[in-house]
Parts: structure tokens; C-alpha cells; sequence
């Protein structure tokens, strides 16, 4: 098989959820596509890498200083959701069950893969909360070691505050992420979140 090819099959195996298979296929009908989806693909990667970064507040991918959701004033209602990564904030927007605050951690701490809380979004949750007047941290972490861990580590770090926190009720399996759950079922662990 071509080099070029068969690094960009490399390339986008290395996505999450697309393995070697559905990456050859993706690269052979982008390549084979005479429409120009190909250049455009590449063009549209280009112009986000370069131009979109975290939000300064939340750690939300924005191309401007702070995010859709950060300046939006009619969500500062004191409810702050604490996320792993973007796509848990699209699949709580989609769901229609929150209307605050976010903020995005980009990932969980993790002994086995290295991560620490320096290379997590964590240092301004303490400062959001004076900032903001936040009177509750929602934990919509994954349900794993993991999620409870950087839970745990966020609720010790913020120190003593009149904050509540509370994190997803039921329907929310162990070792389970909000990408695979239905909408119904979030709306019930969002709305009979309990208190921790």
C-alpha cells in the first residue's frame, strides 16, 4: 500500500472508537470522492486546529476568549456541572437537562495512564466559585475508578466553602459514560442527583 495512505489510515485509526478498518474505509472514500470532501475535510481540520482553544473560564472548545456558555448571562444561575471533555457537554445540552454553568476538566486523573491533577482544567474551580457565586458543583463524571477519584480530589481541593455538591442518581451504570447514555435516562439521573 502508498506511505501517504497508509499514514492516514494510521492517523485516523488513532481516533477514538474508529479502528483500522473503518479508518481505510474512511480514507479510501475520502480519497476516491471527487466532490472535494477530501480538501475540504482537510481545510476545515486546518482552520480549527488553528484557531480554536479552551475557553479562559471553563476549558470548552470556543474560537473566542470564552465559550457560548460562559457568556451567556441568563446561565449564571450558582449551578456549576463539572464535565470530563466537550462531548459530555454536547450529550447534556442535547438532553436538555441542564441549564448552567460548565466546566471542562479534559479528562480524569489517572495513576495507571499518568495523568495528574496539573494536566486537568482544576486550579479555578476554588476561584470560579467566589467569581460566580456558585452554591452547587454537579459531579457528571464517569461512573468509574477514575471519575470518582478526580471527584474526590476536586471536593478536598475546593476546601471548606458553603458549596453543595452532588453528583448523577441512578441510570448512570458503573463504568459508564454519558456518550452512551439515552436521554431519558440522564434526565432521571440529573434530576435525582444526590447530594454528597
Amino acid at each position: 500500500m502508498n506511505i501517504k495512505i497508509e499514514k492516514l489510515i494510521k492517523q485516523f485509526a488513532k481516533l477514538p472508537r474508529v479502528g483500522n478498518r473503518a479508518a481505510s474505509r474512511i480514507v479510501i472514500s475520502l480519497l476516491q470522492d471527487k466532490t472535494g470532501r477530501a480538501m475540504n475535510l482537510a481545510n476545515a481540520l486546518m482552520d480549527a486546529a488553528t484557531n480554536i482553544h479552551p475557553c479562559s473560564v471553563c476549558g470548552m472548545l470556543t474560537d473566542n476568549n470564552m465559550c457560548e456558555f460562559c457568556s451567556d448571562i441568563s446561565r449564571k444561575n450558582g449551578q456549576l456541572c463539572v464535565v470530563r471533555d466537550m462531548s459530555d457537554v454536547l450529550v447534556l445540552e442535547k438532553s436538555g437537562v441542564f441549564f448552567g454553568r460548565y466546566h471542562v476538566l479534559g479528562g480524569n486523573l489517572s495513576g495507571v495512564d499518568g495523568i495528574t491533577p496539573d494536566d486537568l482544567n482544576i486550579v479555578n474551580i476554588s476561584l470560579r466559585i467566589k467569581q460566580e457565586d456558585i452554591k452547587e458543583i454537579i459531579f457528571a463524571l464517569p461512573n468509574t475508578v477514575e471519575g470518582k477519584t478526580t471527584q474526590q480530589y476536586i471536593m478536598s481541593s475546593i476546601g471548606d466553602t458553603d458549596v453543595s455538591f452532588s453528583e448523577l442518581a441512578s441510570g448512570v451504570p458503573l463504568g459508564g459514560d454519558l456518550d452512551y447514555i439515552d436521554d431519558g435516562t440522564l434526565t432521571l439521573a440529573f434530576g435525582g442527583r444526590k447530594k454528597l
